[in-house]
């Protein structure tokens, strides 16, 4: 079986509601997606969020590593060999990561399909289902309920609130949706890097009344040292994102004294699905738990990011919501949501198509 061409495009989708973090505000998103295509009638599906801020890897980059340099890699090539081939676009495509997601996850999908398995069970499996949180972004208190209200009354029973522009109004927010949902709902804060050490310090020390479930990069990635200085019953519930993109940075933030209680898994900043299980299994060997987060993405980098989590043993939290505002996807199938949990198909490969 050989690889005879790879085709990738460009997909401009506006959310159904803008949402602020503490970096910036989202309306819209730029996709991309892959298709490889073998001269066994056999395809493999990926797609691409890159944010710049995030990823490091612009649009432009992004879409030049897929026309440009992925042809030259992987055409002619057969995707058998699986190991090689995503080994083969880490060592050529180390600054453009999400690009990297995106054929990493179709060499996957199409080596899956060719045995007639899924993804997660070529892997693995070890988890059934898990229930995703949901994201509320940084709002009014009155505007952060009413949103509450919606995804609760969706069958939603994890929350991530946003945070990060005022300590002050964060606490707040958190305050009354506690009061409201009483143990009723679980809550999980994410301040994308946007507080002081200070800050940090006086919601560490709030947590345990407001039953916050984690607290995620509350610092910047560039203050490891600040992190650690975090006592350990603040680190160990403190979830790292920003701080970890790779193999080397998990295994560098959770050496002791450890960093976080929580390693944070994005495929689009990690690369894809191998890089993504090599993150994994440091955590494992650390001790360390596992939450697997996404941005704004189609279902279908979503239902892969999902295949890896279910057949990683330290998987204990999922952040998977980043299709849930798309007013349109190009993918359809893929993960089912039942009650705010996440299933896999049974299908082989991702389980996810893409129009022809």
């Amino acid at each position: 079986m050989k690889i005879l061409r790879v085709e990738s495009w460009k997909e401009s989708i506006p959310l159904r509601r803008p949402y602020t973090i503490a970096k910036f505000t989202v309306r819209s998103v730029d996709l991309c997606f892959v298709r490889l295509v073998t001269d066994a009638l056999v395809t493999g599906v990926g797609s691409a969020a890159p944010v710049e801020g995030i990823t490091g890897e612009s649009l432009t980059a992004c879409r030049s590593a897929l026309r440009s340099v992925a042809p030259g890699l992987l055409e002619g090539e057969d995707p058998r060999h699986l190991g090689a081939q995503t080994a083969a676009l880490r060592d050529a495509l180390p600054d453009a990561p999400a690009a990297r997601a995106a054929l990493d996850m179709a060499l996957y999908d199409l080596f899956a399909r060719h045995l007639g398995v899924p993804v997660v069970d070529l892997l693995g499996r070890r988890h059934g289902e898990l229930a995703t949180s949901i994201t509320i972004g940084i709002l009014p208190v009155a505007e952060t309920l009413a949103q509450a209200e919606e995804y609760t009354g969706r069958g939603f029973t994890c929350l991530k609130v946003k945070i990060g522009h005022d300590i002050d109004e964060d606490i707040e927010r958190l305050t009354r949706l506690r009061e409201v949902y009483g143990s009723d709902i679980r809550i999980r804060v994410d301040a994308n890097e946007g507080y002081s050490l200070e800050d940090t310090r006086r919601l560490f020390a709030s947590v345990p009344a407001l039953d916050v479930e984690f607290v995620e990069q509350p610092l910047p990635a560039t203050a490891p040292d600040a992190i650690r200085g975090l006592p350990e019953a603040s680190r160990r519930k403190l979830a790292l994102d920003e701080s970890v993109h790779d193999e080397g940075d998990a295994f560098a933030m959770l050496r002791e004294p450890k960093a976080g209680g929580i390693i944070v898994i994005k495929l689009m900043k990690s690369g894809g699905i191998s890089t993504g299980m090599g993150i994994a299994r440091v955590a494992e060997l650390a001790g360390a738990d596992l939450m697997w987060g996404c941005m704004d993405e189609s279902l279908l980098s979503i239902t892969a990011a999902l295949h890896a989590a279910y057949a990683a043993p330290a998987t204990r939290y999922l952040d998977l919501d980043g299709s849930f505002d798309l007013s349109r996807d190009p993918a359809s199938e893929g993960f089912r949501l039942e009650k705010g949990c996440l299933r896999l198909p049974d299908a082989a490969g991702l389980g996810v198509r893409l129009p022809d």
